[in-house]
This record gives C-alpha cells, sequence and structure tokens, in this order.
C-alpha cells in the first residue's frame, strides 16, 4: 500500500469551506482557497499526522492501563489462581489479534477514522449511527468512571471529611483540562508520566502487600481453584473485568488516523498486548497470593492506610491522564463529524478552538452529571461495557475479518486458520455481550435488595 504523505490526506479536491460559510447557504458557491486558508489547513494536517508507532504504544497504554489493572487480584480470587492466569493470558492474546484486524481495517480503508466509520462499511448509515452510539456513551461513562476514581483516591488520600461532591468536581475540572489538548502526539508526551504512574502503583502495591504477608508470618488463603461461594454472577463479573483490561480497540482507528506511518501499528499492537499480559498476570497472580481471598478492589486498599494512600497519591496521574484521553477521543469524533470538509475541524482557527473547548466541557459535565446522579452507576457502567466493548474488543473485529478482509472462501487453505480465530473471537463476545449483561442487571437487583445502592449526588465515599 502507498504511503500518503499528510498534505495528499487533506482531501482539498473536496471544497474546504471557511467558518464564515459554515452559517450561510453553500450550494453553488464553491472557490479558491484562499493562502491563509490553505496554510491553515496544511498546519491542521500536519499537527494530526504526527505519531510513529513509539507514540503510538504511549498513546494506547494510556487509554488501555488504568487503576483498572489493579481490580486484577480480585479477579482472581473469585475465579482461583489456575483460571485466572490462563484467561489473563489467553484474552490478552485475543485481543491482540482482534486489534490486528482492525489495523488492517485501517490500512485497507484509509477514509475509517473512528469505529463508527467502520460500521458504515459494515453496515451502511444504519451501523454508522449504531456504532457512534455505541462508542460516544462507552466513552463519556468512562470519563465519568474516572471522575468517581478520582473522588476515591482524593478521600483516601486527604481523610478531610469533605463532602465526595467537591472532590468530584475537582477530578472533572482535572479531567477536562488535561483532555484540552487535541492531538493524540501532544497526549503522548503525557503518557511517559502515565505509565510511570501505574507502574510505581502497582510496585507500591504488590510489596505493601507482601511485606504484610511476611509480618503476618503465615500463607495466605489462595487457592488454585475457583472461590467456594463464587456463583454465575460473581464468576462472569470477574470473567468481564479481565475482558474489560483488554479494550483498548475501541480508541484505534482514532489514533491510527494520526499515524504518518500506519502500517506500523502492528509494532505497537504487539507491544502493548505484551505488556499488559504480563502487568496483569503478575498483578493479579502477586497480589492474590499475598493477600487471599480478602483481597480488595482496587488491590491497593488491601494495603495498609498509609500505604494506600500513598498508592493512591503516586495513581493520581494515571487516573486523570488515562481519563482525559477518553474525553479527547469522543471529542474528536464529534468535533470532526459536525465540522466535516471546514477548517474549523483542525482546531486551529479562533473558531475551532471555542468550539473545541465548549464541546470538552459540555462532554466532561455530562460524564460527571452521569457518574453522580445514577445511585447504581458502576454497574450500569459494567452493563454498557458488557454490551459495547464485547462487540468493539471482539465480536466486530471478527465480523469486519469476514464482510471487510477475507478474500476468497472462508474454508480455502490460506483462510482456514484466521475464520478459526475470528470464530472464537465472535463467540466470546457474544458470551460476553449476554452474559455480562446479565451478571450485571443481577447484581443491581442484589444490590438494592441488600440496600447497598448508594444515593444520587450523596457526600460519602462512591463505590
Amino acid at each position: 500500500m502507498t504511503e500518503m504523505k499528510p498534505e495528499e490526506k487533506v482531501g482539498t479536491s473536496t471544497p474546504i469551506l471557511t467558518d464564515d460559510q459554515m452559517s450561510e447557504e453553500t450550494v453553488g458557491q464553491v472557490r479558491d482557497l484562499t493562502d491563509i486558508e490553505k496554510a491553515r489547513i496544511e498546519d491542521g494536517s500536519a499537527k494530526f499526522h504526527r505519531l510513529g508507532w513509539k507514540r503510538l504504544t504511549i498513546v494506547l497504554i494510556v487509554e488501555a492501563i488504568a487503576l483498572g489493572s489493579l481490580g486484577m487480584p480480585s479477579a482472581f480470587a473469585t475465579l482461583g489462581m489456575v483460571a485466572g492466569t490462563i484467561l489473563s493470558v489467553a484474552l490478552g492474546l485475543l485481543a491482540i489479534y482482534s486489534s490486528l484486524i482492525v489495523g488492517q481495517v485501517k490500512l485497507k480503508y484509509p477514509e475509517v477514522q473512528h469505529y463508527a466509520d467502520a460500521g458504515r462499511l459494515m453496515m451502511g448509515k444504519w451501523g454508522y449511527e449504531l456504532l457512534g452510539f455505541m462508542f460516544v456513551l462507552q466513552l463519556v461513562f468512562l470519563v465519568g468512571s474516572h471522575t468517581l476514581t478520582g473522588t476515591i483516591a482524593f478521600m483516601n488520600i486527604t481523610e478531610n471529611g469533605a463532602c465526595s461532591i467537591v472532590f468530584g468536581v475537582v477530578s472533572a475540572v482535572i479531567l477536562l483540562v488535561l483532555a484540552l489538548p487535541p492531538s493524540f502526539a501532544e497526549v503522548a508526551i503525557l503518557g511517559y508520566i502515565d505509565f510511570a504512574s501505574i507502574m510505581l502503583a502497582i510496585g507500591i502495591t504488590i510489596i505493601a502487600t507482601g511485606v504484610q504477608r511476611g509480618e503476618i508470618g503465615t500463607a495466605s488463603n489462595w487457592s488454585a481453584w475457583p472461590a467456594e461461594d463464587a456463583d454465575f454472577v460473581s464468576a462472569f463479573i470477574a470473567v468481564t473485568n479481565i475482558v474489560f483490561a483488554y479494550s483498548f480497540a475501541i480508541c484505534q482507528f482514532s489514533f491510527m488516523d494520526e499515524m504518518h506511518t500506519p502500517k506500523d501499528f502492528t509494532k505497537s499492537v504487539w507491544t502493548l498486548g505484551t505488556i499488559e499480559i504480563v502487568i496483569y498476570t503478575i498483578t493479579g497472580a502477586l497480589i492474590y497470593s499475598f493477600v487471599g481471598q480478602d483481597v480488595k478492589s482496587p488491590a491497593l486498599l488491601s494495603a495498609s492506610p498509609l500505604m494506600a494512600k500513598i498508592a493512591f497519591g503516586v495513581a493520581l496521574p494515571v487516573i486523570f491522564i488515562s481519563g482525559s484521553i477518553n474525553s479527547t477521543v469522543v471529542g474528536r469524533y464529534i468535533h470532526g463529524r459536525y465540522y466535516r470538509d471546514t477548517v474549523t475541524q483542525y482546531i486551529n482557527t479562533a473558531k475551532g478552538w471555542i468550539t473545541w473547548i465548549v464541546l470538552i466541557t459540555i462532554i466532561t459535565v455530562i460524564a460527571w452529571v452521569i457518574a453522580e446522579a445514577i445511585p447504581f452507576f458502576s454497574d450500569l457502567l459494567a452493563i454498557s461495557s458488557s454490551l459495547f466493548v464485547s462487540g468493539f474488543t471482539f465480536y466486530l473485529p471478527a465480523m469486519m475479518w469476514f464482510m471487510l478482509i477475507r478474500q476468497g472462501s472462508p474454508f480455502s487453505k490460506e483462510n482456514r486458520f484466521p475464520m478459526v480465530m475470528n470464530l472464537v473471537c465472535f463467540v466470546i463476545g457474544i458470551v460476553v455481550l449476554v452474559g455480562g449483561t446479565y451478571a450485571s442487571i443481577a447484581d443491581i437487583i442484589d444490590r438494592y435488595a441488600n440496600g447497598t445502592v448508594r444515593g444520587a449526588f450523596t457526600c460519602g465515599i462512591p463505590e
């Protein structure tokens, strides 16, 4: 495939409208671009095509590896050491494979900028709107989740008795500020801090829980097999938590659209996937073996109060940097869709920056309100993840192979292996879709029955 230069990706054959023309009737008003407009377009296109494979890896790490990795020990406690380890490795390898499929679609169809565009290729306008809705809703929910995580971190660190809503507002403001840079190449700079933050938080938690176990002087009650009290709901929630930990494909089209050499994406996917498998498996196995069945989620809450405060403090960058990139991705999708084929889409004019800042503010406020107002938000996030992430990570890439990439009969010699792999991805995606949704809804019902559902806009520590 011939590599396109940034200038060629602008599509100057398509009429570009000025900011003023956006509010006027433009039919029959095609005209030549001014030198200033041409310069802005070239500058904007260059700004949004600066990612190499190394920076793409960092951006994927920012999006994929967050504090949720410290929920792996809890999943291991429910599933047992054997099943937890097998699922962590196997699902990680399948996630790598499905992301390679996503990348192949981007190479074959360079016009695909976001996941919704792939939906258009498979199912027309209806597919575009459906996947666009799923894409926006899931990312907004993830932003809301990070505002709650930031609230939990601040309340554990400070213990000053302030209402959690105050810390929620602070978290939302930080997420808003970090999401303002529109280019993923700029986010990559923060990515190094993000990665160092999560690695230090994991390292502190592993060492702290290990030292605690040594001071106790007896082995923990970890088991190679599933917990005795594990039922279908708890076991499937543990499985879906592992699945969601590998859900980096949702933003892959968006990130790859900024690459100057898209064919290098395979290096990024393999690097990220390998790092995730190692981190998740070691974190889950070690902390579970140190703490045992009583391990909490996130696992840093299983350390001593002092060490938990230190770990939360170290984890603050990853909480907010990883959360803000979701705002940036969904903002780029909405902004680019509305201002397609205009100078404004490049966010390098006054109107471009004003509309961008307003949009990111609206996204952040909506995310915060949803997270604070819905009493069972954590379960709602689990439901949306079961409905959407199962598709973005598994069954939709499988459909892409069959509908967009496959050449010849699926039963031909060269297609047998990919056919089997994609069928496995499709089945896993559907199983998570059905089982995860059922388990999440059942958990909401149980929590209401037990009276453990928090109130809307309450001052207590969010769950």
